[in-house]
């Protein structure tokens, strides 16, 4: 019997934004295949947190796209990039919490394509005055990550509405983002 890789992907992102410790036991029979089998396909877990980063990435890239974020002003981005990555951000918070992800020379290149794009978007809503000036979009990216993975957590944990998912990031960066006239 084939394996279907992608399927065995999607059912390990789908428990390990569950639980993160999760053993490759458990990852496959979540995937409904032997362990054996799982190992035929990533040799190990660093090998299956690898494949989820590409898989995490690509969803990503593919949400910066549908939010066309060179459309209208950068909060209204803001607002459609949250939207389309919420299918994701289960996925992106178990990456966000993977540290050797992060640490040393093999950093996945996806991860500085997709910085440069949050960055552009907060970039440009500071040159159109609609973002703080004192905050770096860098600190913008990082904030939007952190947030969207503090949400994912609290949906996933039932402590906050999925439906409120895109408005508690939205409102909460950007309620500390935008400018504010000085009085």
């Amino acid at each position: 019997m084939a394996v279907d890789r992608d399927q065995v992907l999607r059912s390990a992102a789908a428990l390990l934004t569950r639980r993160s410790t999760a053993t490759m036991d458990e990852v496959a029979r979540a995937a409904g295949i032997s362990r054996a089998t799982l190992h035929r396909q990533f040799a190990g877990r660093d090998a299956l947190v690898r494949a989820l980063e590409d898989l995490g990435i690509t969803e990503c890239e593919a949400a910066l796209e549908a939010a066309r974020l060179d459309e209208g002003t950068a909060a209204d981005a803001v607002r459609r990039v949250v939207a389309a990555l919420e299918p994701a951000a289960g996925l992106l918070a178990f990456l966000y919490s993977e540290n050797q992800l992060f640490e040393g020379p093999g950093q996945h290149a996806g991860w500085t394509r997709l910085d440069e794009r949050f960055a552009a978007v907060f970039r440009r809503g500071q040159h159109a005055g609609e973002f703080r000036a004192d905050l770096s979009p860098a600190w913008l990216t990082e904030a939007l990550y952190g947030l969207m993975a503090s949400a994912a957590w609290a949906v996933s944990e039932g402590r906050v509405a999925r439906n409120d998912f895109t408005h508690m990031i939205v409102e909460l960066l950007l309620g500390g983002a935008l400018r504010r006239e000085e009085s």
